[in-house]
């Protein structure tokens, strides 16, 4: 018997004695629904209102916002469609609770990736994390996906220039003691980036001259890449998925395509998922096609045409 039934009470239930009867709920869809109420009472909206726009009965929105109902995604994107916010505010974007963040997020919205660009470059000025190091032209930073030959490029890059060279994830392992794999094995993804931000920042600290090899998923970490973009001129080392392959075969090494049997397939998502963080390097340079000497003349003629 329910606390409703042991207090004699009949008639219908209504979401919030419902949620009150089947006692705590589930942290998440409370969280949701209480975001749920918050938006529809930000925006004026009746809880009718909203379960018409979205085309939801208003018994589905109300066990929603009391979190006893456990949504579809689709039935989320047409509740947000009809609250006027994203889907990524709907289920929990703690930057939306600013109403600052709310309204730079409106100016930026539908702008062109060149304007983009033009509003981050002035943001780092304002705030002061600007690429403003002196010291940023002569720390040279390889990017892009394994096989690009950042490493035996970068190796001969330093010593044409008479550069240190460091291979970031050498400096990871050294930062945690044990391999890159056990990293992720043993601490996962997140503590990997901790350690790979780290990494960079000591040697930005370090050097002020220097040519570095990162690994290829660095870009993933907006912090580390923002890290790296304001203190290294850097390079993307672009290439064929067939020719990132064929290199990491021929080292002997398929770990990051270990366990799938649609190898390239796999590869190809990763290129297209990174290449637009990976063009916004300083240089590009195509090893497509080329010997091993041929990638490296380009990539010292390209290098040295920026430094001068």
């Amino acid at each position: 018997m329910n606390k409703r039934e042991a207090q004699g009470v009949q008639g219908p239930v209504g979401p919030a004695e419902q949620a009150e009867a089947d006692g705590p709920r589930d942290a998440l869809l409370a969280a949701l629904g209480d975001r749920v109420r918050s938006l529809r009472a930000r925006r004026g909206l009746t809880r009718k209102a909203v379960a018409q726009a979205a085309e939801v009965s208003e018994r589905h929105l109300a066990n929603l916002e009391y979190g006893i109902g456990n949504a579809s995604i689709l039935v989320l994107q047409q509740v947000a469609g009809a609250l006027q916010c994203s889907l990524a505010e709907l289920v929990g974007d703690v930057t939306t609770s600013s109403p600052e963040w709310l309204l730079i997020r409106e100016l930026l919205e539908n702008r062109s990736e060149a304007d983009l660009r033009r509003v981050r470059v002035a943001i780092g000025e304002l705030l002061g994390t600007a690429a403003t190091d002196p010291a940023r032209g002569r720390r040279i930073a390889l990017i892009g996906l394994r096989g690009a030959g950042k490493s035996t490029l970068g190796r001969m890059l330093a010593d044409a220039l008479e550069l240190p060279f460091i291979e970031l994830s050498r400096e990871i392992e050294k930062f945690a003691g044990c391999s890159v794999r056990e990293i992720h094995d043993l601490y996962g993804t997140n503590a990997y980036r901790r350690y790979e931000r780290r990494a960079l920042e000591e040697a930005v600290q370090i050097y002020s001259e220097v040519v570095i090899a990162t690994p290829g998923g660095i870009v993933s970490d907006p912090a580390t890449f923002n890290e790296l973009l304001a203190h290294c001129t850097t390079v993307w080392l672009q290439a064929s998925p067939e020719e990132h392959m064929g290199r990491v075969a021929a080292q002997g090494d398929l770990r990051p395509m270990a366990a799938s049997r649609e190898a390239m397939e796999d590869l190809r998502r990763i290129l297209d998922g990174r290449a637009a963080f990976y063009s916004k390097a300083d240089l590009r340079v195509d090893t497509g096609g080329k010997s091993l000497a041929e990638a490296f003349e380009l990539l010292r003629s390209r290098v040295e045409a920026a430094l001068h």
